[in-house]
């Protein structure tokens, strides 16, 4: 039998390990901006900033026409929100979506947060989330298909009364921020056909509304919102595809 030779596979995994844990931290630190009164770009000046001095590159800014690290959505804003102009208020629900690169492997996450005081009915909206993402990691296992993470999502969201976003999907990433394959938040018949296979990562993303799950395109040509202005989240992490446990890089 021929002996496989793993340096360059090992090589990936410990650099989006390292990358992983980098993120994390970045995602700890910018949690203390999510009050009422701080600012979109008062975010996004600090995570720039805390990712390029930790020696890393941020992902985002990679991609073609986007100039910044973080998206920074609220409310019914659901992704790929430019981070200027924006005031957080008490009350509001936001999400920071962010990445980088650390030897030219791509990690992407987000937090997703109330702002202050919120209703019951919102903690349970984001909770919802939350379970639905944790549910959606562990169908990423050697041999099962997209269409187990797609239905785990759209399953938990529905049952709690919520819809599924079904123009957006989660990805593939690695060498590419956005990769094949496409992790929809529904579950289509044709990804029964899509395995998994250990070692792949993905980007795993939950998006979701409490009304309408149609979103539209702003005139800034970046933010997706809800068509009917419902409340919207989205919370994702990047997770290796194991033959047992999923590991959680981010």
């Amino acid at each position: 039998m021929q002996r496989q030779d793993l340096g360059p596979e090992l090589d990936r995994l410990t650099a989006m390990r390292q990358g992983g844990r980098a993120l994390r931290w970045v995602k700890q630190q910018l949690v203390a901006l999510l009050k009422p009164g701080s600012t979109a770009a008062q975010i996004e000046t600090a995570a720039t900033e805390l990712i390029t001095q930790g020696g890393f590159r941020p992902s985002f800014s990679t991609v073609e026409g986007y100039q910044w690290t973080t998206c920074v959505m609220k409310n019914d804003a659901l992704c790929h929100g430019i981070p200027v102009d924006q005031r957080l208020e008490s009350g509001d629900v936001v999400t920071v979506d962010l990445g980088l690169i650390n030897q030219g492997y791509h990690l992407d996450t987000t937090i997703t947060e109330p702002v202050g005081p919120v209703s019951p009915q919102t903690h349970r909206f984001l909770e919802a989330g939350r379970a639905a993402l944790a549910q959606a990691i562990d169908q990423a296992r050697d041999g099962a298909t997209v269409w187990q993470i797609s239905r785990a999502i759209q399953r938990h969201i529905e049952r709690q009364g919520y819809s599924p976003v079904y123009q957006l999907t989660g990805h593939g990433i690695g060498r590419r921020l956005h990769d094949e394959p496409a992790i929809p938040c529904v579950a289509h018949r044709g990804d029964k056909n899509v395995k998994l296979s250990q070692g792949q990562t993905l980007a795993i993303e939950v998006m979701y509304a409490q009304g309408n799950a149609a979103v539209v395109l702003d005139d800034d040509g970046w933010t997706y919102r809800t068509r009917d202005g419902s409340l919207s989240a989205m919370f994702e992490e990047t997770v290796l595809v194991t033959t047992d446990r999923p590991e959680v890089l981010t």
